[in-house]
């Protein structure tokens, strides 16, 4: 035979269900904003809490890289318009690639990659929508005036060899003087198809068959070799390689900036 409950049993039952039930909502409430504490740390630390990530520093060349290494493999590592501009040297040499501004006359390049050194924001946006697919690292380099992508330095050890980054045709060699002192050639290229641009290499020594005239094809035909230009500049892309930063500049011109006196 079953007994009623007393007053007001029933009543005590589900109000001690209901504190039972908020309990576990707190505790659930609790366990989530812990596990959202814990994914934030983890996110901040993995893209750095300050406003740039430690450098990063590319070992120094062994021995077998000192060596000829021979020409790079087609990969762009930069873009202006239409034009496609070239890795110019051998993609197991390259210490670091960083871009600066070059001057006023320079043209602003499209970087090809992503950005080693941006900041929190912009390497979540970067972590978020992905790479694409090229696998190159950059670095915004500071100084200097102008656009600040109009300089391109692909670093390498002193003796690398350097190729052509677009097809085309040499259209001056001349010396790049530094102090009233020479340093190197300054080589400018005509890219084919692109009569309104010219690209522009320095910090090198020019290949002695290479004359003007002479028709040239994007990571085949040898320009020259990196100097040693520490002695008389401080390379700024030092600071991402465990060498004084030696490197080929690049620049991309509009072909009246150049002629005009």
């Amino acid at each position: 035979m079953a007994w009623p409950e007393a007053p007001g049993l029933a009543a005590r039952a589900a109000l001690r269900e209901r504190k039972r039930a908020r309990v576990q909502r707190a505790r659930r409430f609790a366990a989530l904003a812990f596990a959202g504490a814990v994914a934030l740390v983890l996110l901040l630390t993995a893209f750095g809490a300050g406003g740039e990530r430690p450098v990063e520093t590319v070992g120094l060349a062994p021995a077998q890289r000192l060596l000829p290494s021979g020409p790079p493999s087609p990969q762009v590592v930069a873009l202006y318009e239409t034009l496609r501009v070239q890795l110019p040297v051998n993609q197991g040499r390259v210490t670091a690639i960083g871009y600066h501004a070059a001057g006023e006359s320079a043209l602003a390049l499209e970087a090809v990659g992503s950005q080693a050194n941006a900041g929190v924001f912009g390497r979540l946006v970067q972590h978020l929508v992905g790479g694409d697919g090229s696998g190159i690292r950059y670095y915004l380099l500071e100084g200097g005036i102008g656009p600040h992508t109009g300089g391109l330095d692909i670093g390498a050890p002193v003796g690398t060899d350097v190729y052509a980054p677009v097809d085309g045709t040499v259209i001056a060699v001349s010396d790049r003087v530094v102090d009233e002192l020479t340093y190197g050639k300054r080589i400018e290229i005509q890219p084919a198809g692109e009569s309104g641009v010219v690209v522009a290499l320095t910090n090198l020594r020019a290949d002695p068959s290479l004359s003007v005239g002479d028709p040239v094809v994007a990571t085949r035909t040898k320009l020259g070799r990196i100097l040693d230009l520490s002695k008389v500049e401080r390379a700024a892309l030092a600071r991402y390689t465990q060498d004084t930063g030696q490197h080929v500049h690049v620049e991309v011109h509009t072909a009246a900036s150049l002629s005009a006196p």
